[in-house]
């Protein structure tokens, strides 16, 4: 009941300080450049230049006090050893190099970067292109989009009960070996089978992130124009080719962005490894790996060279879909 409280006190706090921000910073504005007397023209195109500034500035802030200074924090950190106390340059850089648990982060991030994204943006599309074709199309997309509202360690836990392995000489309740036995197989414990393990890890967050591909890429087959279709119906163009060839092509730029946005949840993908596996089996990635060192090895140097390389490697990425995101706004 108290967290209850405390949950509606700062939602309360939250929107009548914003609103409160709104009017006073006005008021502040006005004051100081009043929008009457002789210098009344000046003084509005001052307040019009310096209004969306100040607005802003909360915002700006909060960017600057929770991901800027953060990153800086990080360098200095990455620099020093494990007390975060004495100098030892780029020697947790050279340790990451070198290390086999670091390569093997490497060589699974970028696993995951090959087949989530392209498989949750294909399944998208696919459900997107169908459930738009048939009557209970939006009963289909709800059911698809349900595990969007799913945290990601609920969904691992879902889905750790699918790989679930019971033992020889015991009754089975995981899914996926419930149906191998009824075909006549063995039970395997599937989340230690290397390197397909990874693939079953991966399956669990196409399934999440399907619903979100789904539903941008439906919007934006809806905004194809009509008559593109109805010209290749005229010209003899099978349902596919219409699919393939005039729909595609015109929403690409959707897709390069869902495909990108995807690929930056990849990089940062942590909770399933920790929930099914926590790194074992060869199921390493970055963003565990960098919790491992920090919340269990203690080392604040190695875990910030980990957060660095992670965000080297999502930036570059982040730029482009910004990029191409204000592309498709225009």
């Amino acid at each position: 009941m108290d967290q209850l409280f405390m949950a509606g006190g700062t939602v309360v706090i939250g929107v009548f300080g914003c609103v409160a921000y709104f009017f006073l910073s006005n008021m502040i504005l006005d004051a100081v450049w009043p929008p009457r007397g002789p210098d009344a023209g000046r003084n509005i195109l001052r307040t019009a230049m310096i209004r969306p500034w100040l607005f802003l500035f909360p915002a700006i802030a909060l960017l600057a006090v929770y991901l800027v200074y953060p990153v800086f924090v990080s360098i200095w950190l990455s620099l020093h050893d494990n007390t975060g106390q004495r100098f030892v340059g780029a020697d947790n850089y050279l340790w990451l190099l070198n290390d086999r648990k670091f390569q093997e982060s490497i060589r699974n991030n970028f696993l995951w970067l090959l087949v989530v994204p392209g498989g949750a943006t294909f399944f998208g599309l696919i459900a997107a292109a169908l459930t738009d074709r048939i009557r209970w199309g939006n009963f289909a997309k709800a059911m698809i989009f349900m595990p969007m509202a799913i945290s990601f360690i609920g969904a691992s836990v879902i889905w750790k009960f699918i790989y679930d392995y019971r033992g020889e000489g015991r009754t089975e309740i995981g899914l996926l070996n419930a149906v191998v036995e009824a075909f006549g197989g063995t039970a395997q414990t599937w989340l230690t089978l290397e390197p397909w393990n990874n693939f079953f890890l991966m399956a669990v967050l196409i399934w999440i992130q399907t619903g979100f591909a789904m539903v941008i890429l439906s919007a934006a087959l809806r905004g194809i124009p009509e008559e593109t279709i109805e010209a290749a119906i005229l010209d003899g163009a099978s349902p596919f080719q219409i699919f393939l060839k005039i729909k595609v092509p015109q929403i690409w730029g959707t897709i390069a962005v869902v495909w990108t946005t995807i690929t930056i949840l990849v990089l940062k993908v942590f909770d399933i490894v920790l929930a099914m596996t926590n790194g074992q089996w060869g199921t390493q990635v970055l963003a565990n790996m960098m919790f491992d060192w920090m919340f269990r090895g203690n080392d604040s140097g190695r875990a910030s060279a980990i957060a660095l390389v992670i965000m080297l490697l999502v930036t570059p990425i982040m730029i482009w879909n910004i990029r191409n995101a204000r592309k498709e706004m225009r």
